[in-house]
């Protein structure tokens, strides 16, 4: 038989390309988290309705992004270390521990791992805290998105946001961002996730996609 037959196909080495919208927005007392629920291998649709945002405590989550189990990992693992960490400390822990610790795991197995994730959350500390980590990156933003389909929004949160929002400015503000990145990338879509935290908890919502907002081109 010819080498030419037992070559592997090209499609078997090529790069799996994943798509997704995540996004958090701090506001006067929290922030708000969103993401679209698609998950994409290549030109595939493998999930449509996956939960993109995670709980690391009681009240910080993280938004997932790059390899659906990459970024899973690193949330569980650090979801077991916050739980031993706040016993030891015998209080909740700070938002800006979480985003180190997940900066500190996409630092050491930043050639192995795949994953971008925002942590987002509220602590008595410093209120609302929003934080981009990214291969040991680590940085404090007012707001932050991420994924494929940040790339269509870009110069919608830069023209909308204001800081200082209510809660229910930010929560349509983070709903209208993540309408419009569905609504032009091919690999975000399905329902939108939404959770929002304050110093009276976790909220948790679920957007049909026949629900989000409608603009004046679709």
């Amino acid at each position: 038989m010819s080498e030419e037959l037992l070559a592997e196909p090209g499609w078997l080495s090529e790069e799996v390309k994943t798509g997704t919208t995540i996004i958090a927005v701090t506001f006067d007392g929290g922030v708000v988290l969103g993401s679209d629920s698609r998950v994409s291998a290549g030109e595939s649709v493998v999930n449509r309705v996956m939960n993109k945002l995670s709980p690391l405590h009681d009240k910080i989550y993280c938004a997932l992004s790059g390899s659906a189990a990459d970024a899973q990992t690193i949330a569980e693992i650090v979801n077991y270390q916050l739980d031993v960490h706040s016993i030891e400390v015998e209080d909740d822990p700070l938002v800006c521990s979480a985003a180190t610790l997940v900066k500190n795991i996409s630092y050491k197995y930043k050639e192995e791992l795949s994953a971008h994730l925002i942590v987002a959350g509220w602590d008595r500390k410093e209120g609302g805290q929003v934080y981009a980590t990214l291969s040991g990156l680590l940085t404090k933003q007012p707001f932050a998105i991420g994924g494929s389909g940040s790339f269509y929004i870009n110069g919608f949160v830069d023209a909308e946001f204001r800081k200082n929002m209510t809660k229910k400015e930010t929560q349509e503000f983070v709903v209208n961002a993540l309408a419009l990145a569905m609504g032009r990338d091919g690999s975000s879509g399905g329902v939108a996730y939404v959770v929002t935290i304050d110093k009276d908890g976790t909220e948790e919502k679920c957007i049909l996609g026949n629900e989000l907002p409608k603009f004046f081109d679709q």
